[in-house]
């Protein structure tokens, strides 16, 4: 498929006037999370919620880090969804649980995120009066 990058805004969920611009993040659907730097997170309040949780890198290795929620906004979309903090050597990621909360694919002919369509909902036969 290749690797790209998109812009992206990252903003504080509770106070939507902090916010940070994100020139180049890279597009991993291999990693369940976003992975957003620590300071950029700090720097628009962004709060610790979970602490501790274990990763397993590419590589095999596992670290530890820390999540917290934002909204996360690509392509004229937006979400809101858990964030990693990265801290030094951690790549920027934009991760398939945002793409998905996002509505989003990857073109990979185009190396690009595009709409992903109708959204997917389990269907229910419509209750009667007798039920």
């Amino acid at each position: 498929m290749g690797t790209f990058y998109v812009k992206c805004v990252i903003e504080n969920h509770i106070d939507r006037k902090k916010s940070i611009s994100i020139p180049k993040v890279l597009v991993d659907t291999g990693s369940e999370y976003t992975w957003i730097p620590g300071e950029m997170l700090h720097k628009i309040v962004v709060v610790r919620e979970k602490k501790d949780l274990v990763f397993m890198m590419a590589n095999g290795q596992k670290v530890t880090r820390s999540v917290g929620f934002a909204i996360i906004r690509v392509e004229g979309t937006f979400t809101i969804d858990e964030v990693v903090f990265g801290e030094e050597g951690d790549m920027l990621l934009l991760g398939a649980r945002t793409l998905e909360g996002l509505n989003l694919r990857i073109d990979s002919r185009l190396k690009k995120l595009v709409a992903a369509g109708p959204l997917p909902v389990a269907y229910g036969a419509k209750k009667t009066d007798t039920e």
